[in-house]
């Protein structure tokens, strides 16, 4: 059994995204920072950060989103979140990761002007590509992520990073996966797109490169 524990605008968005790739049944408990739930003997007990998301596994903890973006993707090989069978995409997967986590989500804590430079170095080692690697990968997923909320937060002008921005409407438009069976604590159902979700916590995301806005409701 899978259990996700998750908070709204945290790293738990990437997790929860991946587990509709694949289509797996989970449940999905979620932490309230306002309440402090994040600090109560039981959750410490799973995360003594007192961090999400965290990932319980038949009973055992698994911290750090992109260490439970792997675990996912390699546990389930058939949901193609990892190359198969190629050792350096593979490689290319998480060094694209170690970026992400070393060097882009730490970005804002420097500063906007720092946050602006960094994306800008993003969308250069993005490129051209469809996918941050040949084919789509949890690196994809960490990446929207880290967009996603660098641009709800900052909105940048329009065209200023032409590669991310082409790159999130890719992911915007993908589908997913129905599990079987996701038990969450308001609405149960699967979201077709990305950019909906099966619970009622709603944030409002500009879209890159034009005036419309949607309703991401973030399930993380």
């Amino acid at each position: 059994m899978l259990t996700l524990y998750f908070a709204p605008g945290a790293s738990s968005m990437a997790p929860h995204i991946a587990l509709h790739e694949i289509g797996v049944p989970f449940e999905a408990r979620p932490i309230s920072f306002a309440r402090k739930e994040n600090r109560t003997p039981d959750y410490l007990a799973l995360n003594p950060e007192g961090k999400v998301p965290t990932l319980v596994i038949d009973g055992r903890p698994l911290s750090e989103a992109a260490g439970i973006l792997f675990h996912l993707a390699r546990r389930f090989p058939d949901a193609g979140l990892l190359p198969e069978g190629d050792l350096e995409a593979e490689a290319q997967v998480i060094s694209w990761m170690s970026f992400i986590a070393a060097t882009i989500h730490p970005a804002r804590r420097r500063g906007l002007d720092h946050a602006r430079a960094i994306y800008a170095l993003v969308d250069q080692r993005l490129g051209a590509r469809t996918w941050a690697v040949d084919t789509y990968s949890i690196a994809d997923i960490h990446l929207l992520r880290l967009y996603w909320r660098f641009f709800n937060s900052l909105r940048p002008a329009p065209g200023a990073f032409p590669n991310l921005d082409a790159h999130y409407q890719r992911m915007t438009a993908r589908p997913c996966r129905r599990p079987s069976r996701s038990r969450l604590r308001s609405a149960t159902s699967c979201p077709r797109r990305l950019n909906r979700s099966p619970t009622d916590l709603c944030y409002k995301v500009m879209i890159p490169g034009g005036d419309r806005r949607r309703s991401l409701k973030e399930s993380l």
